[in-house]
């Protein structure tokens, strides 16, 4: 009997020891696989991040929004335009009316030219005949450095309403330039470009400037 018991309680106790077998191995696999799945977890998490974060450097685009100012880039050996005169320098007649009697007008001129001082300055300007003789010569005493264009007075001039004339200007040292202006005092006058050489000589007739004030 004893020996039986003792069998028993043998065969109880290696039941025992293999079911708590079996429950630590269970739990020892459970314990991996749960460590595995944690491990699989974390791979694909750092993946999806690691993709994510490559795809937005790659794919996002450098977009200015609307307000952004950026400056041009400046084109090389760019220069700015200027303006250079070919020649001596010269005076432009711009405009010119007439008031008065016929045979006593008035004459208002506007002229604008490159005055420096008395080294350089609008000197006269003057009512010339179609055929280039002198009519009339209005001398003026100072430079217009500061005064761009300006204008001038002068008369008696010797013309009738529907007589044919030629104002233009004179230069010291340059002379005569090109642009002058040609009409009646009836109907007007309009801009007109001479030969250089048009009554050139009349430069040489009376009256001249005494001097430069200014």
């Amino acid at each position: 009997m004893k020996q039986q018991a003792t069998a028993e309680r043998s065969r109880e106790m290696r039941d025992r020891l293999a079911c708590l077998g079996r429950a630590i191995l269970g739990r020892r696999h459970r314990r991996q696989f749960s460590r595995l799945m944690l491990t699989f977890a974390l791979v694909s998490w750092f993946s999806s991040c690691s993709s994510q974060q490559a795809s937005e450097v790659e794919t996002s685009p450098a977009i200015l929004s609307p307000d952004t100012k950026t400056a041009a880039a400046p084109e090389p050996n760019q220069t700015q335009p200027t303006v250079t005169q070919s020649g001596p320098a010269s005076a432009e007649v711009l405009k010119v009316s007439a008031t008065g009697d016929p045979g006593a007008y008035t004459f208002s001129v506007t002229i604008l030219s490159p005055d420096t001082g008395c080294d350089q300055y609008a000197d006269w300007w003057e009512v010339l005949s179609q055929d280039g003789q002198l009519r009339y010569r209005r001398i003026l005493l100072h430079s217009h450095v500061n005064e761009q264009p300006f204008t001038r007075s002068g008369g008696p001039a010797p013309i009738q309403p529907d007589e044919a004339v030629i104002v233009r200007a004179h230069m010291h040292p340059g002379g005569y330039g090109p642009s002058a202006q040609q009409g009646t005092v009836a109907a007007g006058f309009t801009p007109v470009t001479l030969p250089a050489d048009f009554a050139a000589t009349v430069a040489e007739q009376s009256p001249q400037p005494s001097g430069c004030n200014f």
